[in-house]
């Protein structure tokens, strides 16, 4: 499979500088937002160049200084831009030992490294990388053939390291984009209109002149409207005041539904998906259950929208200067925002400059794109100086792009035999897909909340279907299971009511939660083991080894105590990166709380670079989906979102995290396969499967509440 990281930057220098200085810079175009890919990617370059891994910098990511890499998503971080660095520095090495032997007249066969020292072991003559290098261009592309080390040759690939800049993050150093400082520099906040639908009738003259005269500056264009001062808490309270005098026209608000209900009723776009591709035909006939299918079943599952719920509000920090802008930002795609905030602003793209720092970690989009241009639309009202401008908590929940809710249909048929013959998946849901990529008329900077507010404002764009492998709607809708006659559907839904887009894993949380509570009914009704149940129809080997693997260790946990089940959830993520089986032990209170007792995780990221990163994305994923099945569910009324703090938006707190035990199941010679989603679609899906075989009860929709288990008991 092409690489397009190195098909788009084929230079060596694009990512590797060695200097005069003893330090080796590594650029990537993948940014760390707490997946350690800074980590890995240190990792492979230095034993690529057979350097200590201290003497690796990983270069911050900036637009016109690190290889466009495009989105950080997907879990696609290690296949392209691991491999890339990997190939870079495996290409750096060879042609310095060429160097190198012709500096010393020596054969090549004949010269070893040891942490950039080149030695012959014919004459005992020595350079360094560096001597050689000397901080030039190499000025020579990537070989995509070269040879890399063999596995039995690794000394820092597969081993302990630690954490890039863990230390500022333990420590509490500035380290975050919130933290920034510059000379001169204000605050800024936004204040919000009530709901999407809101818009700016007049502004209180009053109020705005004693703003003015506390040294306040006030920024409106259209409804857009925010605040600067010098002091942060100032600002904070001026766009307390600032709100109090603001006059909406509230419009009709937002139309309180049953999202479910609409999800299947509303105007929508339906596509046949074959072999994880959407297909333009039209969608096949569900049609009668086979004559001679011994069982049948169906069933219906149910998803709410899910924030990003990052700890951490969205903000960004920008400077307007001399015609030229200057962001700071926390996004995961700083070319395509880079290219979407020149449409809003009407600016030539080789004007601004985006630089990655670090802020809260999201896993998907989030408001962090929505801050740069809020912080933009500011700073260029004030030229000159820097702005740093920061969402409210409030700002983060009722403002962010949410993860769609999602309704998923799903018969099976199975023989005498207990195997599956006939099966049928269909997905309804809104669009996962409106990240700020730049395209025609604007597309991009319409997706950029700001934009919809301004005086000249830019219109929502109708999202279309997706129509690549496994992608938003559709990702992990086709299961790997070898069912032989499947029937599956995507449904993008028109006119839901909330703001939608990438959130981890996209569809494939709401799929797998499905398809896994499915199987694990079908081996129930049929009197199968559920492991032994999804290995009859498992053919590829790395699956069944994984699922084999947790199942294993579930075995030792004995029978499950009065109160408490065992629940198992198997996926391939997107069906081409990692295998991950979860196994979940919960108790169910009788209060109806669900305790998170266990937990095991069987995985298979093909070789393992930084196994303590690997460990803690599967972890990661798996905490974040167990709170999605438990507590999450964005509210709304007519009025806006009223799940606006972390008491109306509940999330999984310490006390209720379990125990974790992983088992990674290394690949030396096989590629990187992503892991940052693997454990996400497993986890829901084990812990709905662990709370039905506790209490008796098939609850399918989420989250797996105290309310929703009492009316399931009290049906």
């Amino acid at each position: 499979m092409a690489n397009l990281s190195l098909t788009n930057n084929p230079d060596l220098d694009d990512w590797l500088t060695i200097g005069a200085d003893g330090r080796v810079a590594v650029r990537s175009g993948k940014v760390d937002i707490g997946q350690r890919i800074s980590t890995a990617v240190a990792m492979l370059a230095a034993e690529e160049l057979d350097v200590a891994i201290e003497r690796i910098d990983v270069i911050e990511v900036a637009t016109g200084r690190s290889p466009n890499e495009g989105l950080t998503s997907g879990s696609n971080s290690m296949q392209e831009s691991g491999n890339a660095v990997r190939l870079a520095a495996a290409t750096a090495r060879h042609h310095l030992l060429g160097l190198a032997a012709r500096a010393l007249n020596v054969d090549i066969a004949t010269l070893d490294v040891d942490d950039g020292l080149i030695q012959s072991r014919a004459t005992n003559r020595s350079t360094t990388y560096w001597e050689l290098a000397g901080g030039e261009a190499l000025g020579i592309p990537i070989d995509p053939d070269v040879q890399v080390k063999a596995p039995e040759a690794h000394r820092i690939v597969g081993r302990h390291a630690a954490t890039r800049n863990m230390d500022d993050i333990v420590s509490g150093r500035p380290y975050f984009v919130h933290d920034m400082t510059m000379p001169g520099m204000v605050h800024g906040r936004v204040v919000r209109p009530p709901h999407y639908h809101a818009r700016l009738r007049s502004l209180d003259e009053a109020v705005t002149g004693r703003l003015a005269a506390d040294g306040v500056g006030v920024v409106r264009d259209g409804s857009f409207l925010a605040v600067t001062a010098e002091d942060e808490y100032a600002a904070v309270k001026a766009a307390e005041r600032l709100d109090a005098g603001a006059d909406w026209q509230f419009g009709d608000g937002l139309e309180p539904q049953d999202v479910f209900t609409r999800l299947t009723e509303n105007e929508r776009v339906s596509l046949p998906v074959v072999d994880g591709v959407p297909q333009r035909q039209p969608v096949p006939e569900l049609g009668d259950a086979p004559a001679a299918a011994a069982v049948t079943m169906t069933a219906r599952y149910e998803k709410p929208y899910y924030m990003h719920a990052s700890i951490g509000p969205s903000a960004a920090l920008a400077l307007y200067e001399g015609g030229k802008l200057s962001v700071w930002t926390h996004s995961q795609g700083v070319y395509i925002l880079r290219a979407s905030l020149a449409d809003a602003l009407d600016m030539p793209i080789e004007n601004l400059t985006l630089t990655h720092v670090p802020g809260s970690g999201c896993y998907g989009h989030n408001g962090a794109d929505d801050a740069a241009l809020d912080a933009a639309l500011v700073a260029r009202a004030r030229p000159g100086t820097p702005v740093l401008l920061k969402w409210t908590r409030e700002d983060e929940h009722a403002w962010e792009p949410y993860g769609s809710c999602m309704v998923l249909q799903l018969r099976a048929s199975l023989d005498s035999d207990g195997i599956v013959t006939n099966w049928s998946h269909e997905t309804y849901s809104d669009t996962y897909n409106t990240r700020p990529r730049p395209g025609p008329e604007k597309i991009g900077a319409a997706r950029l909340l700001a934009t919809r507010h301004l005086a000249d404002p830019l219109s929502a764009p109708i999202a279309q279907p997706v129509m690549v492998r496994h992608s938003g709607i559709h990702r992990n809708l086709d299961p790997l299971y070898n069912f032989a006659d499947r029937r599956l559907v995507k449904n993008l839904v028109r006119n839901m009511p909330l703001r939608t887009s990438a959130l981890r894993a996209l569809g494939a949380y709401g799929n797998v939660f499905a398809i896994e509570s499915f199987m694990d009914e079908l081996a129930e009704a049929t009197g199968q083991d559920p492991v032994d149940f999804r290995l009859r129809h498992l053919d590829d080997r790395r699956a069944v080894d994984v699922l084999k693997a947790a199942g294993q260790r579930m075995s030792q946990w004995g029978k499950a105590a009065d109160g408490c089940g065992h629940g198992i959830a198997f996926a391939q993520y997107k069906n081409i990166q990692a295998y991950a089986a979860v196994g979940i032990e919960v108790e169910v209170t009788d209060d109806a709380n669900v305790r998170l007792r266990r937990a095991v995780i069987a995985a298979d990221a093909g070789q393992v670079v930084d196994p303590g990163g690997l460990t803690s994305q599967l972890e990661g994923g798996l905490i974040q989906a167990a709170s999605w099945a438990l507590y999450e569910e964005v509210r709304f009324e007519r009025d806006g979102i009223s799940s606006r703090d972390w008491d109306s938006y509940p999330i999984l707190r310490f006390d209720n995290v379990p125990a974790i035990e992983t088992v990674l199941l290394d690949r030396p010679d096989a590629p990187f396969l992503g892991a940052g989603e693997a454990t996400a679609g497993p986890s829901g899906a084990a812990i709905a499967n662990a709370v039905r075989r506790a209490t008796g009860l098939t609850l399918r929709r989420l989250p797996l509440t105290p309310d929703a288990l009492r009316a399931a008991a009290l049906a």
